[in-house]
């Protein structure tokens, strides 16, 4: 079978192999964003009127991706650093084919950064809408999960072992508030702070305001400047940002809240889905999660992709906040070093909010495992109860030292806490079996776990 020996087909990164994002953030993608960019960019430069309107419809016209090799342009990018000059001079080609009139007003007065930087932005702007659509609707299933077990008891655990009950509903919401605080941080993002590029060779727009004609003021970069946000969709800076990087630090905030938000759910879920605890399973369809060696196994895929994202995410983001402080008007290497991070940060944040969509949607919850997980200590999971109620009787002090023997007792020789208790002479005409064993029941002390998810699902 041929195949193209360059292509990234995600074979090394399944986890966004296949997903919306994919697609909208690959080079064929950034390619089609920088030539957008060069379209609405002489588009502005005609509303601003110094630019025929032919030619504007030209070059839009001409600006397709299909109409250049990407390949091409990869390589000899080896040669400029950036690959927005062998962008435009294969985009004049093209429009001077059609109109030779035309294609002098292919990039005039640009520099590659505004183009790449803008080209960026609107990269980021596509794949951060499919971002949120995926993590609205996975705020939406788990909402409805949280709602069904509301009073769902189950074993909370602290540093891995069983702590007191909490409700699989509380959890859930937990789920739920973390996945809508990164959609709306994304969001605001996405709704004001992507700006357009627009500067210049240094940040002074001089090579704009030149080309607007002598008799041009200040006024008319500016008026560029909204004409080209206008058209491109994205904000409008209030300086040319070619080295003031607060863009890119955003979204790597972002989008590494978004991995990390969604990598909670899956390691609870991991957790969770151990044979021995089996309190909630993924949805396996035929054929997903088998092992090359043991066939009765179905592992936790959807769990493991996600987690694999959370992992990446923060530490690629990183390089995005490491170019703040760059210098000059223009700083080698460190524009250089944004491109790619950019890109795995969104196919991966991208990859893993699709990926828990189904996750979210499909998972199986197993109350039953979780009433067996509560009784495995004997009622020593709800310890903390019985100490606060004897506090005022024995002490504080006395009251948990008596419970922590107790407990050391119960879990030494197998037995229910309520009968070690009851046995002690300090108890006597105090608590007896009865009142011990309700106060021991782990479904009798979950707290405001009901009224914290009635809380937070409040519309």
């Amino acid at each position: 079978m041929s195949h193209d020996p360059w292509a990234d087909t995600g074979l090394l990164s399944p986890v966004r192999a296949g997903t919306p994002v994919e697609a909208a953030v690959g080079d064929t993608a950034w390619l089609q964003a920088m030539l957008d960019a060069e379209a609405a960019l002489v588009r502005a430069q005609v509303r601003c009127g110094t630019v025929p309107a032919h030619a504007a419809a030209s070059i839009t016209a001409a600006a397709r991706a299909e109409n250049l090799d990407v390949r091409a342009l990869a390589v000899a990018a080896r040669e400029t650093a950036n690959p927005v000059v062998g962008l435009v001079a294969a985009l004049t080609s093209v429009v001077a084919d059609r109109s030779p009139t035309a294609a002098e007003y292919v990039h005039r007065g640009s520099t590659s950064q505004d183009i790449m930087d803008t080209g960026a932005m609107l990269v980021a702007a596509r794949a951060l809408r499919l971002i949120g659509a995926d993590l609205r609707a996975v705020a939406d299933s788990l909402a409805g999960m949280a709602a069904a077990h509301r009073d769902t008891v189950m074993a909370g655990r602290t540093l891995a072992l069983h702590a007191v009950p909490t409700t699989f509903g509380l959890k859930a919401a937990g789920w739920r508030q973390v996945v809508l605080e990164a959609a709306e941080r994304l969001e605001r993002v996405a709704d004001g702070g992507l700006p357009v590029s627009l500067g210049g060779a240094a940040g002074t727009l001089a090579g704009y305001q030149q080309y607007a004609g002598e008799d041009a003021g200040p006024d008319a970069v500016v008026d560029l400047v909204a004409a080209f946000a206008d058209e491109t969709g994205l904000a409008v800076p209030v300086l040319p940002w070619h080295t003031l990087r607060t863009p890119l630090a955003d979204l790597a905030a972002v989008l590494a809240h978004t991995a990390g938000a969604l990598g909670k759910i899956a390691v609870d879920v991991l957790v969770l889905s151990r044979t021995e605890i089996g309190e909630v399973a993924e949805p396996s369809p035929a054929g997903r999660g088998v092992s090359s060696a043991m066939p009765q196994k179905r592992n936790p895929v959807l769990a493991t992709l996600i987690r694999s994202a959370a992992v990446q995410v923060p530490a690629l983001a990183s390089v995005l906040t490491q170019v703040l402080p760059a210098e000059d008007e223009r700083a080698a290497g460190l524009w250089q070093a944004e491109w790619l991070p950019l890109r795995e940060c969104l196919r991966l944040a991208g990859g893993a909010a699709h990926t828990a969509v189904e996750l979210a949607a499909g998972l199986t919850v197993h109350p039953e495992r979780m009433r067996a997980n509560l009784a495995a200590t004997g009622g020593r999971i709800a310890a903390e109860r019985v100490s606060a109620v004897l506090a005022p009787r024995l002490g504080k002090s006395a009251a948990k030292e008596l419970l922590a023997a107790a407990s050391s007792r119960a879990s030494r020789e197998g037995r229910d806490l309520a009968d070690v208790l009851a046995e002690l002479p300090q108890l006597h005409g105090v608590l007896d079996r009865r009142e011990l064993a309700a106060l021991l029941d782990p479904a009798a002390y979950t707290g405001a776990a009901g009224a914290l998810v009635d809380r937070a699902l409040k519309p």
